[in-house]
């Protein structure tokens, strides 16, 4: 039989722990390689309300006898575990007959049976969690997403949202936006940091530490992703055929790697966090310094979650300008990836607190780009606007019929009323008579 044959030991241990986090057992992690005592992987399940302790012993070997099931019900009898346990040997070969037989006998009296599965259970299994039987590659295989709209608010609501900080413009106005979402993979793994470290004078450092990393899972990954409460939020069904009636455009990306790898990177990245240089003094009253780097068996990895994170992206039409917002979702929760609402279209000033839409050509602009239209006294942004000198100061129109309407008002007012299209240049005329005056006056003694 040539199933898993290019793999180690080792490594068919690795692959049997994500084939077990996919048949739904719980905190799957490995024993200590060095004097494991029969036990390789640990586990949990719930057994009638109850957890039960599963202590599994791998054999990457063409047949299993006796003696290993013998040695496996031994340490399932002693593990350390408050409840009921239980044992397991996994082979990709066969059993012998003596094997079957003692593992038959426990299960029919003994208060910790040993279950057998060989190369045609794993076959079996194969089918049920994506198991490449002939590389010990475990493609994951997902169906849940977090929920990627609100359906109370629509798939488009945090666009809106956006436009609600936009002044000239009311939400409900905006055309309806084309919606795109892309289902993107991710993993979360939870593990658990758990190091001692000791020298001559005793423990100079300890880690104890639970952790939960979420990586991205797509095929540039793995990465630490910064959205752990989105992936926390509530998840539905992938069911891509209603999606694609709901969305404007679908797509689902496949998972990049194996959960072997993604589990493997959480533990060199976690290993790498918590590294650390001390010092201590020692019993010569000399101070030393101690690089206190985890190791492997110190972090245990005690699930690896797929979860797709979805992306959406929205873009709208006013007039002239396309825009466009995108997020990654969660329900009603969302968070925002790039903003082109937000935004001034001539500068890209991105830091202004108020941004005016022109409802001449469609624009978003900041402050500085947007002016007061002469004529009707509405936003007009400076990019479009027809500008005219009227009592030496500068004005802003929409098109040059409403300048050429203003300027037939202009020319009909009287001399005060022009003034008046240039209260600074007035104020600044005033100042400077008073300024004058008062030197006069006081050249004269007057004052």
């Amino acid at each position: 039989m040539t199933i898993l044959d290019e793999l180690s030991g080792f490594e068919f241990e690795d692959v049997m722990q994500d084939v077990f986090r996919n048949l739904g057992y719980e905190n799957v992690r490995q024993a200590p390689r060095v004097a494991d005592e029969g036990r390789d992987i640990i586990m949990e399940e719930r057994v009638e309300g109850q957890r039960r302790m599963v202590v599994v012993e791998c054999k990457h070997t063409d047949t299993v006898g006796r003696p290993v099931v013998q040695k496996l019900h031994s340490a399932a009898m002693t593990v350390d575990h408050d409840g009921p346990t239980r044992g397991m040997v996994a082979t990709t070969g066969r059993f012998t007959g003596p094997a079957e037989a003692y593992a038959q006998e426990l299960g029919a009296a003994d208060s910790h049976p040993v279950e057998l599965l060989d190369g045609e259970d794993l076959r079996r299994i194969a089918d049920e969690v994506g198991l490449d039987l002939y590389n010990g590659r475990v493609e994951i295989l997902c169906d849940r997403t977090v929920r990627p709209y609100d359906p109370a608010r629509g798939t488009a609501a945090p666009l809106r949202d956006a436009f609600r900080d936009v002044e000239n413009i009311q939400p409900g106005d905006v055309p309806s936006p084309h919606v795109h979402a892309r289902f993107r993979p991710v993993v979360q793994v939870r593990a658990h940091v758990d190091a001692t470290f000791e020298t001559s004078v005793g423990v100079v450092h300890r880690v104890d530490e639970r952790e939960t990393l979420v990586l991205r899972a797509d095929r540039e990954g793995p990465a630490v992703v910064e959205r752990e409460t989105l992936v926390n939020g509530q998840t539905v069904t992938l069911d891509e055929e209603r999606f694609a009636e709901t969305f404007d455009g679908l797509d689902v990306e496949r998972f990049g790697e194996t959960e072997t790898e993604y589990k493997e990177w959480a533990i060199e990245r976690l290993r790498t966090t918590h590294t650390t240089t001390v010092r201590y003094t020692g019993d010569n009253n000399v101070t030393y310094t101690k690089t206190c780097e985890p190791t492997r068996s110190d972090v245990s990895v005690r699930a690896v979650d797929p979860v797709y994170l979805p992306r959406v992206r929205a873009t709208t039409q006013l007039l002239e300008y396309e825009y466009e917002f995108t997020w990654d979702a969660a329900g009603p929760s969302h968070r925002t990836v790039t903003d082109g609402i937000r935004r001034c279209v001539h500068c890209g000033d991105t830091a202004d607190n108020t941004y005016t839409f022109c409802a001449n050509c469609g624009s978003i602009s900041c402050t500085d780009h947007i002016e007061t239209e002469r004529l009707v006294g509405e936003p007009v942004c400076t990019g479009c606007a027809v500008t005219g000198r009227f009592f030496l100061s500068t004005k802003y129109f929409y098109d040059e019929r409403n300048r050429a309407k203003f300027h037939e008002q202009y020319e009909a007012m009287p001399f005060y009323r022009k003034a008046m299209e240039n209260p600074r240049l007035v104020a600044g005329v005033v100042l400077a008579a008073l300024f004058v005056t008062s030197l006069v006056l006081s050249a004269a003694g007057v004052v």
